[in-house]
């Protein structure tokens, strides 16, 4: 199985559940791994063979900047379940992080896996 992947894309949104959470748009930080067989890209140099993360970025920006969770939990899978339904990605690793969230710490968050490994 190879890799693609996205590190550390910074997204502003809407996440927390303290009220002064919901009235701030706050920095979210994501990594993913994703499932993909790179040899048909790498044969043709064509981007229509490849996984396109640029296309799965500006998607994965677009869907965080609008949303409106509580929790890094539902957020994480709801981008995870975006990739692998729009995308066709079997698999994914997804590192979904609140720099700052705690004191002392750099950051919180969850990592998550879903689909099937090859």
């Amino acid at each position: 199985m190879d890799i693609v992947y996205i590190s550390d894309l910074k997204v502003d949104t809407v996440i927390g559940i303290y009220d002064w959470e919901r009235r701030i748009r706050q920095t979210v930080s994501l990594d993913l791994e994703m499932a993909a067989d790179i040899r048909r890209a790498a044969a043709s140099d064509h981007i229509d063979d490849a996984l396109n993360y640029k296309a799965i970025g500006k998607r994965i920006i677009q869907y965080i900047e609008e949303s409106d969770f509580q929790l890094v939990e539902t957020l994480a899978e709801r981008v995870a379940q975006l990739v692998l339904e729009e995308f066709g990605v079997s698999w994914l690793k997804l590192r979904l992080s609140k720099p700052g969230a705690l004191r002392g710490s750099r950051d919180v968050g969850v990592i998550i896996e879903r689909g099937e490994r090859a």
